[in-house]
């Protein structure tokens, strides 16, 4: 965890719940729409594997989407997210909702955004981080901007990053050995 600052790593630490943008953070932000209509989008499958891993240690993750899609609902479906709020523009409002049924604070909830839509969760989570295909606005809110960019492995570093910090991944890359 050598890239990560001191701060980066304690805000991992207290982290008890993962939420996230969609597009141009769990996708690059593309998104193909065939003749019909019909949307597509690309997902990366380590970092499907990473939200998967994270789960079954103890920290839940799920989405907040400004857009509708059902191929969101089926990738979220897929990966067993729980947490799933699409077409929210004010998504402050909504983490502070998702937080407290949980019992939890901003503070122990982490969020990965990259644009303006993004910002005020941004600020008042307890781990914010951005990508560097992101809005440079985002990146002035987060306390990390990954290396790898939205849809190729950066949710995938942020749950290392939160199972790392919490001394959790160990056990993990042992159960594959």
């Amino acid at each position: 965890m050598h890239r990560f600052s001191e701060d980066t790593v304690a805000r991992a630490r207290k982290v008890r719940m993962l939420l996230l943008d969609v597009d141009g953070v769990l996708t690059d932000g593309t998104i193909f729409l065939d003749n019909n209509g019909v949307e597509g989008k690309g997902f990366n499958i380590m970092d499907g594997l990473a939200l998967t891993l994270l789960q079954k240690a103890g920290v839940p993750a799920g989405i907040i989407t400004g857009r509708d899609s059902n191929v969101v609902t089926t990738r979220a479906r897929e990966l067993g997210l729980e947490i799933l709020v699409q077409g929210c523009t004010a998504k402050l409002p909504a983490a502070r909702e998702i937080a407290e049924q949980r019992g939890l604070t901003l503070e122990q909830v982490a969020y990965v955004g990259d644009d303006l839509i993004d910002i005020a969760l941004l600020k008042h989570a307890g781990l914010a981080v951005s990508v560097p295909n992101g809005a440079p606005e985002a990146h002035a809110r987060a306390h990390h901007v990954t290396g790898p960019p939205g849809g190729r492995g950066a949710v995938r570093e942020v749950c290392e990053l939160i199972l790392k910090a919490q001394g959790k991944w160990d056990d993990i890359v042992a159960r594959y050995q």
